[in-house]
């Protein structure tokens, strides 16, 4: 079947997420056939390199033969068997494994199906936990500005994206938000690699005025992904530990995205030398195969839970799915990967190429307001005035337009806003380095001649 016969049935059917259809009318979807490495390849044979990870969850490329060979052995021994009173090989594994590797403070695995899921998880966790051991003003969360930590109601109170949340607003919990770093338009006239956190202040002192109601507080280390990649001191994250410690708060990270080695170390937080109470894990954990997220807790918060079944502290929550052997048997695999091929290391070696690239490229680029990477997740943030750092009218969906001329050349660069990212595969070569960045300049450029701001 052809490519638009496959788009019209698509189009009849199919609501895509984070769309708005009607752009569908003039750009259609691409029909995707098969991938390898870092490249996909659609039905008429045009590949894509996926500099995006395809939504950030790929680590070891397409069609990963070590990958698809740990499902196919799992799937043809046990596919799923009910997580209540029964376990299996994998899930076990899974859990000594990871909690091995995660901070000390993480010793207590639950499972859940996704991103959200995993910060829904965490949330009931804090919540509980502080009404069982008789702090019962403990009811709210906060959380820092431009936050994003997934789309189900309780996840979506605890973001500040209005793109994501805005519409919803009278439907969702009231959290405590507050000015959390912005290092490109930086408040304080500091650098983020020079700097002591000095926006601290703002949440030092809301926690100061409401800590006895604050049950958590989460974030997502170092990196606020969705909010286009905003790069932020470690030293924010140990001025929030020691915050958490002083007011009995439990400390949540969403290291949904920053984990698995994005950020040069394995999880964001060891960059900060510190453990959250609570660790939501979730997207690299399967390297982009299937749907699986873990949520790590400390004994203290676990122990609240363990009690005679009559007193009714048992944290009652359930997926059908949860502990998937499939999906726990690719995640195994994805850290026999890590360690048999020393994936953080020649990272380094990657991440540095990367930077070095991109720099050297820049100049060539107008309206560029800053290029900012940590480990393998590199932006450009694009401005419309340099001195100023104004930013350009999101009317303009420039980033939109950059990815549609970035598809054609054979790249798929999915924008967030004005910021045009690279999160690619761990698997990229230096080659497919230069060829994805050399697209993104030239895409950026013939935007730029084509649209005077």
């Amino acid at each position: 079947m052809s490519m638009k016969k496959l788009q019209e049935k698509d189009l009849k059917y199919v609501w895509h997420p984070c769309s708005q259809m009607k752009d569908y009318e003039k750009f259609p979807p691409i029909v995707i056939e098969k991938g390898k490495g870092v490249f996909l390849e659609d039905i008429e044979g045009k590949k894509y390199l996926d500099a995006v990870s395809s939504w950030w969850v790929n680590l070891f490329g397409h069609s990963n033969q070590r990958i698809s060979d740990a499902l196919y052995n799992q799937a043809n021994s046990l596919e799923h068997v009910i997580f209540a009173n029964f376990t299996h090989k994998p899930a076990i594994e899974l859990c000594e494994r990871i909690v091995s590797l995660t901070p000390d403070r993480l010793q207590k695995v639950f499972f859940g199906d996704n991103g959200s899921s995993a910060i829904e998880i965490a949330l009931k966790l804090s919540f509980q936990y502080h009404q069982q051991i008789g702090k019962t003003k403990k009811t709210r969360f906060v959380n820092i500005s431009d936050a994003y930590h997934g789309e189900t109601i309780g996840a979506l109170s605890m973001g500040d994206v209005d793109l994501y949340s805005k519409v919803y607003k009278p439907i969702l919990l009231d959290s405590e938000k507050v000015d959390g770093p912005d290092c490109f338009r930086c408040k304080y006239n500091k650098e983020r690699n020079t700097c002591n956190a000095e926006c601290f202040i703002n949440m030092e002192e809301k926690i100061k005025q409401i800590h006895q109601e604050v049950s958590a507080i989460i974030i997502e280390p170092l990196v606020q992904c969705a909010a286009g990649m905003k790069i932020y001191s470690p030293k924010y994250l140990v001025k929030l530990r020691e915050l958490c410690d002083k007011y009995d708060i439990n400390m949540i990270a969403d290291e949904i995205a920053v984990g698995f080695g994005r950020t040069g170390k394995m999880f964001a937080c060891e960059h900060a030398d510190i453990s959250p109470d609570i660790m939501c894990l979730s997207k690299g954990l399967t390297a982009g195969y299937m749907p699986l997220s873990l949520v790590l807790m400390s004994n203290k918060i676990y122990d609240a839970f363990y009690d005679e079944y009559d007193t009714m502290k048992a944290f009652l929550h359930s997926h059908s799915y949860s502990g998937n052997p499939l999906g726990c048997s690719i995640a195994v695999e994805t850290l026999n990967i890590f360690e048999d091929e020393d994936v953080i290391n020649k990272n380094k070696i990657k991440s540095e190429y990367l930077r070095n690239k991109v720099e050297s490229v820049l100049k060539e680029i107008p309206n560029v307001g800053e290029y900012r990477q940590i480990g393998m997740i590199g932006a450009i943030e694009l401005v419309k005035d340099k001195n100023t750092k104004e930013p350009i009218d999101y009317e303009k969906r420039v980033g939109y337009n950059i990815y549609q001329k970035a598809l054609k050349k054979g790249v798929l660069l999915r924008a967030l806003g004005n910021i045009v990212y690279f999160m690619p595969p761990y698997v990229i070569t230096e080659e497919e380095i230069d060829f994805m960045v050399d697209v993104a300049k030239d895409s950026i450029i013939e935007y730029f001649n084509e649209n005077k701001l």
